[in-house]
């Protein structure tokens, strides 16, 4: 009998053995941390806005008027005091310049070192986050307007809407920005303020949108559409290029209603109000798979808001992230990992090393290691490429090309005076491409291979304001024209103005302007002249502020060479003080 009872002891033992054995490795694979975090540090104010990771480095903002950066090891970078109160929105480009907005109105650019670049006073709040385009220009939202921006801060046009946006835009696939207004229509704005409107077939507004691209085998081309879904599970695609509208809901059946959505190529991860994640696919027309998350019921609002989630979908997965915790799963649908955040004052945020930050009512702000993957993607020190470019660089031929007396004074001077008053009234606008591609044609008319035999010779001096004017609406796409142009004008004046335009157009990410600096200071083909060197100098520094390091390294190192004794007292002087300017 006590045989009996033993035997029966050591199966029931054996089994809850086997059981805790299963749910260990269930947990394991899901990977529920409950564990401490990798670091966190005190923030010294409460955390207003979600954490901004890039690059290895986070930074956030907090009520005490201050933007604080940290690396991924916990080591403060840089402390920034803003002089005021601050919206809780902040934007990082590819060059780590974080844009940040008081709630006075005054938008703040400040570099990847902490430094003040610019500020410019829009009168009124930002009310969403500013969204960063291709060429590094900014779009930035107010109550009822946008106004987009230079990387260097000048205006290029604004456009100003009857009503007011209720979802946070998205940068399409295209580079363009999206809008839903508060009467459900959905608007598309290209970067140079072009405006497309739709309505869509259903009734009422959309809860949750996403960016999508489609390929399109006939014509070798991708095409873009945007999703809509709405609170009656309504699915809906639009096709912009073809102003089509084409509605999924009785194919597309969501077992909830939506609250969130992210698109990547011809797939959509939609967020459901029972905290499930599904997949779709929109070629297809079918749900890949559903998964539940992190979130618990009660947790969200029926319509959330623009701090209320955020969604993530790359070549690693599929991210949802709320105030409550993360969850993140692969494109398959295996969920990766899942964590529950206690007392977080505003969204966390995933980087790209797979670092989950988070900022706590507490004051404090915590950093926890979910994955040991990075993305595919190379990440360069000032970030991802971007996704394509709006051919400012290379516009092509403008609609003076072919007109012969194009170049004479008269001509020049009108097109000039034209160029100049649409860049004080910030409205550049759907002409940028055409005004980028006459400056380049004047600017560069001696350096043109070939260059036509028929057409006048453009005089220096209107060579040289060409290539100030292209400072005022240029972007990293300008750099490679401006480089080539200093580098092989004959005339020391343009080389001058050259140098002066990319050093106000600040952004030089792959270092080319640096390269042709270089290589107009150091032997064989070191340049004598003094203007030449002067405004070599001043670019310098600028580049070097804007960017920070390592591009700030190259000038410093540049700049120490041109501070020599050899060098002409104003060089050497304009050198020296450059380098004081970057040390404070």
């Amino acid at each position: 009998m006590a045989i009996g009872k033993n035997c029966i002891f050591k199966a029931l033992l054996v089994k809850m053995l086997l059981f805790f054995f299963l749910c260990s490795g269930i947990f394991a694979q899901e990977n529920l941390y409950t564990d401490a975090p990798l670091w966190r540090q005190a923030l010294g104010g409460a955390v207003i806005g979600n954490p901004v990771a890039q690059v290895e480095s986070v930074v956030v903002a907090t009520d005490g008027g201050n933007l604080r950066a940290y690396s991924s090891g916990g080591t403060l970078l840089w402390d920034y005091f803003a002089g005021g109160r601050l919206t809780p929105f902040v934007s990082r480009s590819r060059e780590g310049t974080s844009y940040i907005g008081r709630t006075n109105g005054i938008l703040i650019a400040v570099n990847r070192s902490g430094r003040e670049l610019w500020q410019h006073n829009l009168r009124t709040p930002i009310v969403f986050p500013v969204l960063i385009g291709w060429d590094g220009r900014i779009f930035v939202f107010l109550e009822r307007r946008i106004v987009c921006m230079t990387a260097a801060g000048y205006i290029l046009w604004s456009r100003t809407f009857e009503r007011q946006t209720v979802l946070k835009p998205i940068r399409d696939n295209a580079g363009g920005i999206i809008l839903v207004k508060e009467d459900g229509e959905i608007l598309r704005l290209d970067p140079f303020g072009n405006t497309s409107s739709n309505v869509p077939r259903a009734q009422g507004v959309p809860v949750a949108v996403a960016s999508l691209e489609f390929p399109n085998r006939e014509f070798q081309n991708r095409r873009q559409a945007i999703l809509l879904t709405y609170e009656n599970r309504d699915i809906e695609l639009i096709f912009f290029a073809e102003h089509a509208n084409e509605s999924l809901g009785g194919r597309l059946a969501l077992t909830s209603p939506p609250l969130g959505a992210v698109g990547r190529n011809d797939e959509a991860a939609v967020l459901l109000r029972d905290g499930r994640v599904s997949l779709l696919s929109l070629i297809d027309q079918r749900i890949l798979w559903t998964q539940a998350s992190h979130i618990r019921p009660g947790e969200l609002p029926s319509r959330p808001g623009h701090d209320d989630l955020h969604m993530l979908f790359d070549e690693r997965g599929i991210y949802v992230l709320t105030r409550h915790g993360a969850s993140g799963f692969t494109s398959d649908g295996r969920r990766l990992w899942t964590i529950r955040l206690r007392g977080a004052a505003a969204l966390p945020a995933f980087g790209d090393d797979g670092i989950l930050y988070s900022g706590g009512a507490d004051w404090i702000l915590y950093a926890y290691r979910l994955e040991d993957r990075v993305r595919l993607v190379q990440r360069p020190i000032y970030g991802e490429m971007p996704d394509g470019d709006y051919g400012t660089g290379n516009p092509g031929p403008s609609t003076w090309a072919n007109y012969h007396f194009r170049f004479d004074d008269r001509s020049l001077e009108e097109r000039f005076s034209e160029i100049r008053l649409a860049i004080r009234n910030g409205a550049v606008g759907a002409q940028e491409k055409e005004y980028a591609a006459w400056l380049m044609e004047t600017a560069g008319s001696l350096i043109t291979s070939p260059r036509p035999v028929a057409q006048p010779p453009v005089l220096a001096h209107h060579r040289v304001e060409a290539a100030r004017l292209l400072a005022y609406i240029g972007s990293r796409e300008t750099i490679p024209f401006l480089a080539n142009l200093f580098a092989r004008d004959p005339e020391p004046i343009v080389r001058s103005a050259a140098a002066e335009a990319i050093g106000k157009i600040g952004v030089d990410p792959e270092g080319l302007a640096l390269r042709a600096f270089q290589n107009a200071v150091l032997p064989p083909y070191a340049v004598m002249d003094e203007g030449v060197l002067t405004a070599i100098t001043i670019a310098t520094g600028s580049l070097s502020r804007f960017s920070g390091p390592p591009l700030s390294v190259a000038g410093v190192r540049l700049l120490t060479i041109l501070s020599g004794y050899d060098r002409f007292p104003v060089v050497r002087n304009r050198a020296q003080r450059e380098l004081r300017n970057l040390r404070e």
